[in-house]
Protein backbone atom coordinates (compact mmCIF):
# COMPACT_ATOMS: atom_id res chain seq x y z
CA UNK A 1 0.00 0.00 0.00
CA UNK A 2 0.87 3.66 -0.75
CA UNK A 3 0.59 5.46 2.51
CA UNK A 4 0.73 8.74 0.64
CA UNK A 5 -1.65 7.96 -1.55
CA UNK A 6 -3.47 6.36 0.67
CA UNK A 7 -3.87 9.25 2.73
CA UNK A 8 -4.19 11.95 0.17
CA UNK A 9 -7.34 9.96 -1.31
CA UNK A 10 -8.56 9.20 2.65
CA UNK A 11 -8.09 13.27 3.52
CA UNK A 12 -10.30 14.17 -0.11
CA UNK A 13 -12.73 11.84 0.58
CA UNK A 14 -13.56 13.33 4.31
CA UNK A 15 -13.27 16.57 2.75
CA UNK A 16 -15.76 16.15 0.38
CA UNK A 17 -18.06 14.18 3.02
CA UNK A 18 -17.65 17.44 5.51
CA UNK A 19 -18.12 20.34 2.33
CA UNK A 20 -21.32 18.20 1.29
CA UNK A 21 -22.72 17.27 4.58
CA UNK A 22 -22.55 20.64 5.78
CA UNK A 23 -24.36 22.47 3.11
CA UNK A 24 -27.15 20.07 2.92
CA UNK A 25 -27.25 20.36 7.03
CA UNK A 26 -27.73 23.92 6.54
CA UNK A 27 -30.26 24.12 3.61
CA UNK A 28 -32.30 21.75 5.67
CA UNK A 29 -32.20 23.46 8.94
CA UNK A 30 -33.15 27.13 6.84
CA UNK A 31 -35.98 25.37 4.95
CA UNK A 32 -37.09 23.18 8.08
CA UNK A 33 -37.06 27.23 9.93
CA UNK A 34 -39.15 28.83 7.47
CA UNK A 35 -41.46 26.38 6.75
CA UNK A 36 -42.33 26.24 10.85
CA UNK A 37 -40.98 22.72 11.66
CA UNK A 38 -38.16 23.70 14.49
CA UNK A 39 -37.69 26.53 15.90
CA UNK A 40 -34.26 28.67 15.37
CA UNK A 41 -33.17 27.77 18.95
CA UNK A 42 -33.31 24.27 18.43
CA UNK A 43 -31.39 21.27 19.56
CA UNK A 44 -31.49 18.84 16.80
CA UNK A 45 -30.04 15.43 17.47
CA UNK A 46 -27.84 14.20 14.47
CA UNK A 47 -25.90 11.15 13.68
CA UNK A 48 -23.35 9.94 10.57
CA UNK A 49 -22.89 6.51 9.44
CA UNK A 50 -20.26 5.86 7.12
CA UNK A 51 -20.22 2.19 5.74
CA UNK A 52 -17.21 0.45 3.77
CA UNK A 53 -19.23 -2.67 2.40
CA UNK A 54 -15.61 -3.91 1.31
CA UNK A 55 -14.29 -3.87 5.10
CA UNK A 56 -16.97 -4.82 6.59
CA UNK A 57 -16.94 -0.95 8.20
CA UNK A 58 -19.92 0.46 9.97
CA UNK A 59 -18.83 3.64 11.72
CA UNK A 60 -21.62 5.39 13.55
CA UNK A 61 -21.17 9.19 15.24
CA UNK A 62 -23.65 10.75 17.20
CA UNK A 63 -24.34 14.28 18.36
CA UNK A 64 -26.22 17.41 18.80
CA UNK A 65 -26.50 20.29 16.59
CA UNK A 66 -27.46 23.73 18.51
CA UNK A 67 -28.55 26.29 16.80
CA UNK A 68 -28.98 29.30 18.85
Amino acid sequence: MNEDKFNTSLRQFLKQVGVTSQREIEKAVRDAIASGRIKGHAKLKAKMVLTIDSLGLSHEVKDEIELG
